[in-house]
């Protein structure tokens, strides 16, 4: 089966940061992976493009955004999140407890070295 074509559906992708070729871009890593995943959540049918687009709408128009748009992943990954947890794919609370291990490892980690879970200081250890 060939993945679906998103290119009409992402043109209409509120705010999506896109180049010269209509492409999505990306400044960090984690943006890349985290719209990655979303792509592959859709194409294996866990929701449908509509529905992420409610979503991530919702999260986008929320109030407190960054006047120049550069929260916008960090509004992807809400609405990701959210979608999962609407869904019943994940609780919430399990998503609270990785998030806070993720943040954890970010702030062990050495400047340029890439985060990694185990790196979160509290889960060392823990099994």
């Amino acid at each position: 089966m060939s993945a679906p074509d998103l290119s009409n559906s992402l043109s209409g992708m509120p705010e999506l940061p896109v180049g010269g070729d209509g492409a999505p871009v990306f400044a960090e890593p984690w943006q890349a992976e985290a719209f990655a995943m979303t792509v592959r959540l859709h194409e294996r049918g866990v929701f449908s493009w509509s529905e992420w687009a409610e979503v991530l709408s919702q999260e986008l128009y929320r109030p407190g955004r960054c006047a120049d748009g550069s929260d916008y992943y960090e509004c992807w990954v809400a609405a990701l999140s959210r979608i999962l947890a609407e869904l019943s794919i994940v609780r919430g609370d399990d998503l609270d407890h990785l998030t806070a291990a993720w943040q954890r490892a970010a702030e062990a980690t050495p400047h340029g070295k890439p985060i990694l879970l185990e790196n979160d200081p509290i889960g060392k250890g823990a099994a």
